[in-house]
């Protein structure tokens, strides 16, 4: 009960904090969607290849999840938390925690935006079977994590570095107990990315293909040079 106090309080303390940086993410989200109308006309055609090989072979059964894909994800994850810990702790790191949630974002919404700008209105449907169920745990434990860090770093210059006051302890084991449970919620995204998203978007793929009895042979059958 003591615990759960806590954290409330915690919760409530940086409420402000969470609304920054998801305003902060939000930004980067329209962002990265519009970088997708930036891209020259031969650009998009080389993403759009690349999409519809990766969509070629999610339908023919290839690249479902394993575990390897879960370590591989996992790992990803954990670097993005590795660095906003160390960013946190650096004191000096809070615009560089606020850029990597609006990298984040950006990377979300171009992500978004390219399958859009590819499939139209199927394009909505494979980002909410592809994007968006790890996203859904990923981006809440980053957003609460930078928070976190933030907080940590705002204790830092107020009650040591400007006043020389307050134990340092208690808060440093309450910001580097958030980002471990921030890990295991990462753990879960990675475990959505690994196994549950493969499985959704090969029921979706079907739709995103040509009625083309000769697209496979065409997928891979680009011009020289």
């Amino acid at each position: 009960m003591k615990h759960q106090k806590g954290w409330m309080a915690m919760i409530k303390n940086q409420l402000s904090l969470y609304v920054f940086v998801s305003v902060l993410f939000v930004v980067g989200v329209i962002f990265g969607a519009l970088m997708v109308n930036a891209l020259t006309l031969e650009q998009q055609q080389e993403l759009a290849r690349d999409i519809d090989q990766y969509v070629q072979l999610m339908n023919a059964g290839i690249g479902t999840g394993d575990a390897a894909s879960f370590w591989e994800r996992f790992i990803f994850h954990s670097k993005w938390l590795i660095i906003l810990w160390l960013l946190g702790i650096t004191v000096v790191g809070i615009p560089g925690v606020l850029a990597l949630n609006f990298l984040k974002g950006a990377l979300v919404g171009f992500s978004v935006g390219t399958l859009i700008n590819q499939y139209a209105w199927k394009g909505v449907l494979f980002s909410l079977v592809s994007i968006a169920p790890q996203n859904i745990l990923a981006v809440p434990a980053m957003i609460i994590a930078s928070a976190a860090a933030i907080s940590f770093s705002m204790f830092v210059i107020k009650n040591r570095l400007l006043q020389q006051k307050g134990d340092l302890a208690p808060q440093l084991g309450s910001f580097t107990s958030t980002a471990m449970l921030m890990l295991i919620i990462f753990a879960g995204a990675a475990l959505f990315e690994a196994y549950l998203s493969p499985s959704l978007i090969s029921w979706v793929s079907p739709l995103l293909l040509p009625a083309d009895p000769h697209y496979d042979a065409k997928m891979f059958d680009f011009p020289a040079g």
